[in-house]
């Protein structure tokens, strides 16, 4: 059998929508997102220099803030995902505040592109107990938030039962598919100084330290696998600095290299679908 492996290096264009979320509103951290003007034409052109398409997850209110950019990533032919109308996490909004946000972003990210998205990436990674139901509910065809894998996407779970004192209740499998990720192949926990009311995120990690880990982990899924997907994720503000540019330009080198297959989620998630269809009950 020959070998295939996908590698989806994908971008979350919060500007300051994540750190607006956090209550960080002061000029400051506002202009931090701001880099995201900077960084995004840096990374569309590198992208174009490999030929490379993939996935961005742009919430709501960005598409709004910087119109004339999201149109940018459109116009380079790049998949669009949801994420979010603001970047508050769905376990932080009460159910009928997520649904709104959820049908809010769908309606904005039409405009942008012309067509719904098929893809959604929640805002910090962190479900409500109905965000499942909303994404089926929606014709959400994947998610990308969760961690139960690195190399193999499966099927989102509904209804599991979480308890603190006895063993977890699993529920059944749905349609949609999960594409997972990690912290450790996420861009911000590694690089990004953060300081909030009661936590520090100290961040700035040596690029090609992390440089190195990321590659080992294309290396392990390449001498173990004889197919899967492993997806990074990236921040322009955080991965457009110029040292961290030359890392995600080493990273794309160093999976070619690697016999990478470059894949947006959605075609990911296709491929998948083709070798594992979904068998109901």
């Amino acid at each position: 059998m020959t070998q295939r492996l996908i590698a989806c290096v994908t971008f979350d264009v919060d500007a300051m929508s994540g750190l607006v979320a956090r209550g960080l509103t002061s000029a400051t951290p506002v202009s931090r997102g701001e880099f995201d003007t900077v960084a995004i034409p840096r990374i569309l052109k590198l992208l174009d220099r490999y030929s490379i398409k993939t996935s961005f997850f742009i919430p709501g209110v960005v598409v709004d803030t910087y119109p004339a950019m999201c149109e940018s990533i459109v116009k380079a032919g790049h998949e669009i995902g949801h994420h979010g109308w603001t970047h508050v996490p769905p376990a932080n909004l009460k159910p009928e505040q997520e649904e709104a946000e959820m049908v809010r972003g769908l309606e904005r990210l039409k405009q942008l592109t012309g067509k719904v998205p098929v893809g959604y990436r929640s805002p910090s990674w962190d479900l409500s107990a109905d965000t499942v139901r909303l994404l089926l509910k929606y014709g959400f065809y994947y998610e990308s938030s969760m961690m139960g894998d690195d190399h193999t996407p499966y099927r989102v779970r509904q209804g599991d039962k979480i308890h603190t004192d006895r063993g977890i209740e699993f529920g059944a499998a749905t349609p949609l598919i999960e594409l997972p990720i990690s912290w450790s192949t996420d861009d911000f926990p590694h690089f990004e100084y953060l300081r909030l009311p009661t936590t520090v995120n100290p961040g700035l990690m040596n690029a090609r330290g992390v440089l190195q880990n990321w590659l080992d982990d294309w290396e392990y899924m390449r001498r173990n696998e004889p197919w899967g997907i492993l997806t990074y994720t990236c921040h322009p503000y955080v991965i457009g600095r110029g040292h961290r540019m030359l890392m995600l330009e080493g990273l794309l080198e160093g999976l070619a290299k690697g016999g990478a297959v470059f894949t947006t989620l959605e075609a990911a998630a296709r491929e998948y679908d083709q070798r594992a269809p979904f068998k109901r009950g």
